[in-house]
């Protein structure tokens, strides 16, 4: 019995250590330079100067500024907020 409760008390501790739980997002601000539709890779300049490069996901959403949905490539040009999770895009709206 000992054994038993020891054993479900292991798996417990690593099943929680094993979890990482980052779920850390992350809005960037600026002007879309380019979409590349055959890598998914959305180019942002933001404010600074600096770029930041983000690849959309099938589940990305993009909206426009009446709150439609509209393609990536449709935004090139256009200042959005996007909110992504390790360089992976979860939503894109225009500004």
């Amino acid at each position: 019995m000992k054994k038993i409760l020891a054993l479900m008390a292991v798996v417990a501790l690593a099943a929680g250590s094993a979890y990482a739980g980052c779920g850390k997002k992350v809005t960037d601000e600026g002007k879309v330079t380019s979409f590349d539709a055959d890598t998914k890779a959305l180019v942002v300049e933001l404010k600074g100067g600096k770029s930041a490069t983000l690849t959309a996901t099938p589940t990305t959403e993009a909206k426009s500024k009446d709150g439609k949905k509209t393609e990536l490539a449709d935004l090139v040009g256009k200042s959005v907020k996007v909110v992504s999770e390790h360089k992976k895009i979860d939503s894109v709206s225009e500004a």
